[in-house]
């Protein structure tokens, strides 16, 4: 997969992905990722990226020419833009399997208040947000949906199995995990998971996953019970 982020602040990318899941995937050919400094497609030499919204109001905005120029100098008939936005869809797991289809990705890191509605009106096809709350800048939604993303491109993860079984593959939370010793502080693994009885310890896993969804993300299970009654009519 490519992907080309669009943003203020290329330095903000250099920790999160050149470590660990997605280094791997960039050394291994599974990941081809560009950052691009929109200040880099300007054409005055403050480099200016915002300028004051038309009809007033608090803020700055991104200017379109910057993002414009950028996206078509990477732009082909596969690409997928994505703008980072709060006002975007709430990111989940269909949507990161949904883009983990795509053979090309550009996203966009929304900076200041907003941006240009003309980069949306002509160039975006996407708007994702990660949460109902603001950040400075799109920079770390960015990074969010890069590693949601990539983590399910195949080869990536070294154990093909570990994507299909984990939180939100199935609308349900993740079932506690154990490993050695047996015996920590006084607390044991439950019995189930020593007793090589998998059928059981699948069934207990279930059943785990359902409690800590219903205490904590009951939200989910409406959504998977909405989903069978929709595919039932």
């Amino acid at each position: 997969m490519k992907i080309d982020v669009l943003t203020l602040f290329p330095a903000m990318f250099a920790g999160p992905l050149d470590e660990s899941i997605l280094r791997r995937a960039r050394e291994r050919g599974l990941l081809d990722l560009r950052l691009h400094n929109l200040r880099d497609w300007t054409h005055d030499r403050h480099r200016t990226v915002d300028d004051r919204p038309f009809g007033g109001g608090p803020g700055m905005l991104l200017k379109p020419e910057p993002i414009f120029e950028c996206v078509e100098s990477v732009l082909t008939e596969k690409s997928r833009v994505i703008l980072m936005t709060p006002q975007g869809r709430l990111l989940h797991q269909e949507i990161v399997k949904e883009l983990a289809q795509e053979n090309h990705l550009i996203i966009i890191c929304g900076s200041y208040e907003e941006v240009d509605q003309r980069v949306r009106d002509a160039i975006v096809d996407d708007e994702i947000s990660i949460g109902d709350y603001v950040l400075t800048n799109g920079a770390l939604p960015a990074m969010v949906l890069t590693d949601s993303v990539v983590r399910l491109i195949p080869g990536v993860l070294g154990d093909a199995e570990s994507a299909r079984f984990e939180s939100f593959t199935e609308n349900l939370l993740d079932y506690p995990h154990y490993t050695r010793p047996e015996v920590f502080r006084g607390m044991k693994v439950p019995d189930v998971l020593l007793s090589g009885n998998h059928k059981m310890i699948d069934e207990w896993r279930r059943q785990k996953a359902l409690e800590k969804t219903k205490q904590v993300r009951p939200d989910l299970l409406d959504k998977k019970l909405n989903r069978k009654s929709d595919s039932n009519i």
